[in-house]
Parts: C-alpha cells; sequence; structure tokens
C-alpha cells in the first residue's frame, strides 16, 4: 500500500521506521518546518526529516496545512492512505484526500485523554493502565472511528519520559498493524465509547509544587512532568525541579508542608505533605544538571528542618 507519513517529534520516529521497513511503499512525508533551536538558535530539522533524509526521502514542510501548492502536491502522490502520529490537526482538505482514509496513532485509550497531552495526564491522573490508539481522523480532534486498541498496565513509578519511548514503540507496532489491516480490509473500525477524558496542554502553573497536597498526588504531579517541565519548588531561593520521587508510608512526622523531617540512609530526603511524607529522588537544580537527591543533599548542605517552597 502507498502510504504518506505525517510526523515530527521523536515519538513519531519509530513508527516511521517501521513502514520504512515494511512491505508497504512510503512515497513521502510531511513534517514540520525546521525551527531555531539551542543557544545559537541554529535552524533544526525535526527528528522525522532527519529519519526521513537519512533514507532519501525529502519531506515537505509546508507553512500553512491549507496551502493549494501543498494540497496539489499530495493529490499527486496518489498515496492509498496517510498516517499521522504526532503531527498537527488537519483540515479536512487534507485528510479526505486518500481514498483508504486518514488515521492518527494517537497515545492514549480513546475516548480517555484526548488532546495535547495524554501521557502527562495518564501519570498525573494516577491511572493503573493506559495504551494506544489507532483512529480516522474526523473533523472533530481525537474523535474518529477506532481501528486498533492496545492497552498497558502502568506500575507506579513510571515517569513520562519513560511512558512516552515505550508508547512510542508499541505505536508503531500498532501503527504496522493498522495499516496492514487497512489494506487487507480486516478492519472493523467502531465508534468510540465510555467515559471521555481531557489531555490539554501542559501550563506552567501546574508544575508548581505544593506541599499541602497528599503525598500521593505530588508523587503523580511529578512523575507526570518529568523530565520535561519538571516540577518545580524552591530551596533558599534557588529553583529545583523535582524529576523522580516516592511515596514513603512508614514514616510519621508532625510539621509544616515542605519541611524535610528525615534523610534516609541513601542520602534522599523526606518531604512533609500536606497527607504524609514524600521521598524525593532525583532533581535538577537550576543551572546544573539532574542528580540524585543524595548528591543534592551532599551539595547543598541540606539537612532536617530545612524547608522546600
Amino acid at each position: 500500500m502507498k502510504i504518506v507519513f505525517m510526523g515530527t517529534p521523536e515519538f513519531a520516529v519509530p513508527s516511521l521506521q517501521t513502514l520504512l521497513n515494511s512491505n508497504h511503499r512510503l512515497i513521502g512525508v510531511v513534517t514540520a518546518p525546521d525551527k531555531p533551536a539551542g543557544r545559537g538558535l541554529k535552524m533544526t530539522a525535526s527528528p522525522v526529516k532527519r529519519i526521513s533524509v537519512e533514507h532519501g526521502i525529502h519531506p515537505l514542510q509546508p507553512e500553512k496545512l491549507d496551502d493549494p501548492d501543498f494540497l496539489g502536491r499530495l493529490r499527486t502522490m496518489d498515496a492509498d492512505c496517510f498516517v499521522v502520529v504526532a503531527f498537527q490537526i488537519l483540515p479536512k482538505a487534507v485528510f479526505s484526500i486518500p481514498p483508504k482514509g486518514t488515521f492518527n496513532c494517537h497515545a492514549s485509550l480513546l475516548p480517555k485523554y484526548r488532546g495535547a497531552a495524554p501521557i502527562n495526564w495518564a501519570l498525573i491522573h494516577g491511572e493503573r493502565e493506559t495504551g494506544v490508539t489507532t483512529f480516522f481522523i474526523e473533523k472533530s480532534v481525537d474523535t474518529g472511528e477506532i481501528l486498533v486498541q492496545r492497552p498497558i498496565p502502568l506500575d507506579e513509578e513510571i515517569t513520562a519520559g519513560e511512558l512516552h519511548d515505550r508508547l512510542a514503540h508499541l505505536g508503531a507496532q500498532v501503527v504496522l498493524e493498522t495499516v496492514d489491516g487497512i489494506e487487507q480490509g480486516t478492519l472493523m473500525p467502531k465508534r468510540q465509547n465510555g467515559f471521555v477524558t481531557k489531555a490539554p496542554k501542559l501550563t506552567k502553573e501546574l508544575s508548581k509544587i505544593e506541599w499541602h497536597k497528599p503525598s500521593k498526588s505530588l508523587h503523580n504531579l511529578i512523575r507526570g512532568l518529568s523530565p520535561v517541565p519538571g516540577c518545580r519548588t524552591q530551596y533558599k531561593q534557588k529553583m529545583i525541579k523535582l524529576l523522580k520521587s516516592r511515596v514513603v508510608n512508614n514514616i510519621g512526622a508532625e510539621a509544616k508542608p515542605g519541611t524535610i523531617v528525615a534523610i534516609e540512609e541513601s542520602g534522599e530526603p523526606i518531604v512533609k505533605t500536606g497527607k504524609g511524607v514524600l521521598a524525593v529522588c532525583e532533581v535538577k537544580p537550576e543551572g546544573k544538571r539532574s542528580m540524585t537527591a543524595a548528591e543534592f543533599c551532599r551539595g547543598y548542605h541540606i539537612k532536617v528542618g530545612d524547608v522546600f517552597g
């Protein structure tokens, strides 16, 4: 089957590579325009562009998806299907072009976590299961008929970064299964059913640690925003990002939320919260590299009674 692939970030790369190595014909790639990045603001290609160029495919990089020249080039490719992984919202003028449809691979079990940040919100809400879904694109975002859905269990320590990588590779498998199924006519698209939840863009306000909240909620927030954007707290007027934590159940303490009430033998500080205590395991001080909390405690001479926030 002739495929045009649309995607931009690292999450889309495993799916692109899987299609490149498949029996299908990848006849085109669409990705975001090069953008300035880094301290020197050097024009930088997207991860999807880098991989496609390595394989001799020079992608289309439209500034606007409704540009007539871009639409014309898509039509002349005569693709059977468009595959979308981590790309922009497509107008109908694009997704209606291929005769076998346009499908998207989304990092949640739709209709749960429709929106821009499904991986983060699943962890922030303490979900015990998530997965990937492929579905035909319709006008309303993330609402189309489901083609393939694959769930996975979640442990209580996995971070958004770790889950991102896991779902990217799972998504690649499901993308290929979906393309095969469309070609063979074996898939039975079904309408989305169940409770709808939203996964909006992450805000700066969300990343601020409010120590009066329960330990479990803070732990889920920390892992849901790790490694980026990271949860923020202050220590002696310095901003600290918390990247990993652990709920501790066997320590009781009376103290103001944010107070370090113990330091474990491992060197990890135990912090009082609004309900319970929380072990801080990995941090990134402002302007510094990420480090274990034990390294942080030694380097900053942290002691019991010090206060975060």
